[in-house]
C-alpha cells in the first residue's frame, strides 16, 4: 500500500511538472507589411543590410511559397486571416467594406458606432473588432493566461490596428491623420495612457512630414529594379500624408517601441502580444506601383529600419526571449498600362462603371424604374433584393442577364451564380471563392478577371496611374512568412505551399495555446 502510495505521489508530482513547464517567449511580435510582394525578398535582396529582412531568412524560418487561399485579397481581410487562421466565410470580414445582405445597408469592416473616439475629437476613432465574427491568436493568448497578459496593436490604418489585435486587446492605436496623432476608442479604454499622450506630444508625425522624402539611399542610377524616377505610371504622393511617405514605417516602429516601454511589455513573466503592421508600403504602392523607384527606396528603408527594431528587441528581451513574424495581408499587382507597354496582359476593372452599364441594361431589358444592383465591389456583384421585391422582377431572370452581361466583357474571365459554381471552374479557384464567400456579408454572383486586370485607381491620357490588388492570382496572393527568435531553427528555406490560414494554427501550437475559434489552418512544421 505505501508503495502504490509513493508510487502515485511520483506520478502526481510528474505531472505537475510537466504542466509547469510550459515554456512560452516573453512576447510575441506580429509584424505586417501591407502589400508586400513576395519577390520583394528576392528583387532587393543585394542591397538589403544584414539585420533586416535577411536576419530573418539567415537566423529563422522563411516560407517561401505562402499563398492566400480565398478572394478577395485585400487589406482587412488579410489582417483578420493572418490573425484567426480563418477565412471570410467564417470571419465576416469579406471586404474593407461589405454589405449587410439583410439590412441592404454598406459597413466598414471596423465601424461601430455604439463607441466613440479616444484622443481625437472626429469620427475616426468610432472603431472597434465587433464585426469579426470569430477569435484572434491574441484573443486566444489571452484566454490562456485568464487575461493576465497583454495584447496591444499598432497601425497607421486603423482596420490593420484593431483586427490582428482581437476582441480582447488592451489597446489598439491607429494614426488620426486630421489630428496628427495616435488614437483609440472607448471599445478599449475612456482616456489614451499617458505614455501615448506623451508619445504624441512629440508630434512626429509632423516633424517626419517636414523632411519630405529627402534623397533616395543611394545614387539614382543603381535602382536597376525600378523604372526611373516620375515615370508615366506614378500618381503625385501627397506631402500631407504620412502614409505616403517612407517615414510612415518610422513613425510606426517609433510608436511600437513606445508601446513596449510603456505597456512594459515582455516584463511581467507572461506572454504578451504587440502587433505591428506597416501601412505606408501599400499606401505608396497604390499612387507609384511596385516598379517605382521609390517603392524599391522604401523597402531598403523599412528593411534598416527593422534591423534597428530587432537590434532594440535583443536588447530588451535576448535573441531567444521573443519570437517575431513578418508576413503580408496581400502582394500587389503591376501598374496595367505598365504591363500593356511591355506587350504583357493587363488592364483596370472600374467597379463603379460597372454598376452603372448594369443598372442601365436592367432597366432597358427588363423596365425597372429603379436600380437593383447596388456594389461590383470586392469581384462581387450586390443585388437590392428590396428594390427586387418591390419592382415583383424575377431574380433567376435578373441573375442570368447578370452573368451573361458580365461574360460579354473583356476584363472578366469568369461570372458565377455563387450558388451554382460551375464544374469547369479550377478546383483551387473554387476553394478561393467558397472561402470568400460569407452568405450574410457576399455578393451571390462571383467574378473572376481576366488575368493581369486590377482595380482601378487612376486614368489620365489614356494611361493607367497607380496600382491594386484584390484577384486570386500570384501577383496578389504570394506573400511572405517568416519566423525568427524563440524556438525558431536558423536557415530554414520551406519551399513547400502554405496558406495564410496556416501561420495563426502555428504560432498557437508553438505557444502551446488554443487555436481560434474559426481557424482552418495547418500546423507548419520544420525540422
Amino acid at each position: 500500500m505505501k508503495k502504490l502510495l509513493f508510487l502515485l505521489s511520483v506520478l502526481v508530482a510528474s505531472t505537475a511538472t510537466v504542466v509547469a513547464q510550459v515554456e512560452r517567449p516573453k512576447i510575441v511580435v506580429g509584424i505586417v507589411v501591407d502589400q508586400m510582394r513576395w519577390d520583394y525578398l528576392m528583387r532587393y535582396n543585394d542591397r538589403y543590410c544584414d539585420g533586416g529582412f535577411k536576419r530573418m531568412m539567415r537566423e529563422g524560418v522563411s516560407c517561401n511559397n505562402m499563398m492566400i487561399n480565398y478572394i478577395p485579397t485585400i487589406t482587412a481581410v488579410g489582417h483578420t486571416c493572418i490573425f484567426t487562421g480563418s477565412v471570410p466565410a467564417l470571419t465576416g470580414i469579406t471586404g474593407n467594406s461589405f454589405f449587410i445582405e439583410q439590412e441592404q445597408r454598406k459597413i466598414y469592416c471596423c465601424q461601430d458606432d455604439s463607441v466613440e473616439s479616444v484622443g481625437s475629437k472626429n469620427a475616426a476613432g468610432k472603431m472597434s473588432p465587433h464585426n469579426m465574427l470569430v477569435t484572434t491568436i491574441t484573443d486566444e493568448l489571452r484566454l490562456a493566461y485568464n487575461f493576465r497578459n497583454k495584447t496591444i496593436g499598432v497601425a497607421l490604418k486603423d482596420r490593420a490596428a484593431i483586427l490582428p489585435a482581437g476582441h480582447t486587446a488592451n489597446g489598439a492605436y491607429w494614426y488620426d491623420t486630421k489630428d496628427n496623432c495616435f488614437i483609440t476608442s472607448t471599445y478599449y479604454m475612456n482616456e489614451l495612457p499617458k505614455w501615448v499622450k506623451d508619445f504624441n506630444k512629440q508630434e512626429l508625425g509632423k516633424k517626419y512630414l517636414k523632411q519630405g522624402w529627402g534623397n533616395l539611399l543611394f545614387d539614382e542610377n543603381t535602382y536597376v529594379q525600378s523604372t526611373k524616377k516620375n515615370s508615366p505610371y506614378e500618381l503625385e504622393l501627397d506631402p500631407k500624408e504620412i502614409k505616403n511617405s517612407h517615414w510612415g514605417n518610422n513613425l510606426t516602429l517609433a510608436m511600437a517601441k513606445a508601446a513596449i516601454e510603456g505597456e512594459k511589455l515582455g516584463q511581467n513573466g507572461l506572454c504578451d502580444f504587440l502587433t505591428v503592421s506597416f501601412s505606408a508600403p501599400d499606401a505608396i504602392s497604390h499612387l507609384v506601383g511596385p516598379n517605382s523607384i521609390l517603392m524599391e527606396d522604401c523597402y531598403l528603408r523599412l528593411d534598416r529600419e527593422l534591423a534597428d527594431f530587432f537590434n532594440y528587441l535583443d536588447g530588451k528581451f535576448g535573441k531567444d526571449g521573443y519570437l517575431a513574424f513578418l508576413t503580408a495581408d496581400h502582394a500587389g499587382a503591376h501598374n496595367p498600362s505598365f504591363l500593356i507597354d511591355h506587350k504583357l496582359p493587363g488592364g483596370a476593372w472600374d467597379d463603379k462603371a460597372v454598376c452603372k452599364e448594369l443598372n442601365k441594361a436592367i432597366n432597358e431589358k427588363f423596365g425597372l424604374k429603379d436600380d437593383v444592383v447596388m456594389s461590383a465591389k470586392n469581384y462581387q456583384i450586390h443585388l437590392n433584393y428590396r428594390t427586387i421585391g418591390e419592382q415583383k422582377a424575377d431574380v433567376a431572370a435578373l441573375k442570368k442577364f447578370i452573368i451573361e452581361q458580365m461574360l460579354k466583357r473583356p476584363d472578366v474571365h469568369y461570372a458565377f451564380d455563387i450558388n451554382n459554381m460551375p464544374e469547369y471552374l479550377p478546383a483551387r479557384l473554387k476553394e478561393q471563392v467558397a472561402n470568400g464567400y460569407n452568405p450574410k456579408r457576399s455578393g451571390e454572383i462571383a467574378l473572376i478577371l481576366e488575368n493581369g486586370y486590377s482595380e482601378l485607381i487612376d486614368k489620365r491620357n489614356g494611361i493607367y496611374l497607380g496600382n491594386s490588388h484584390g484577384v486570386w492570382s500570384p501577383y496578389d496572393a504570394h506573400i511572405p512568412f517568416m519566423l525568427m527568435g524563440w524556438h525558431v531553427p536558423h536557415g530554414v528555406a520551406d519551399n513547400r505551399t502554405h496558406h495564410i490560414t496556416d501561420i495563426s494554427t502555428t504560432v498557437a501550437n508553438m505557444l502551446g495555446i488554443q487555436m481560434p475559434s474559426g481557424c482552418l489552418g495547418d500546423v507548419i512544421e520544420w525540422k
